[in-house]
């Protein structure tokens, strides 16, 4: 049997989803996918795909997430912490 993958070996792709997954759950009022997507102007769908690492994003969504999260950018990359949310 093969072990997981360690953290540090997660994709970017899903580092960012599950940044973007972590982020949005620790928004005031249990902001939903939904309304994530309202916000950054995409799809509730484009945010699930980015949550669960099937979909590519840009740097201009990157900015624009970032901003709505009020983080650098560079944060979206970092290796999730496996206690959070």
């Amino acid at each position: 049997m093969s072990s997981p993958p360690s953290p540090s070996a997660l994709s970017a792709r899903a580092r960012i989803g599950a940044n973007v997954r972590r982020l949005r759950k620790a928004m005031p009022g249990k902001v939903s996918q939904e309304q994530l997507g309202e916000l950054a102007e995409c799809h509730r769908t484009y945010v699930s795909q980015l949550e669960r690492a099937k979909t590519n994003i840009s740097v201009d969504r990157l900015e624009r997430f970032s901003a709505i999260f009020k983080v650098d950018i560079a944060d979206l990359f970092q290796v999730p912490d496996e206690k959070a949310p």
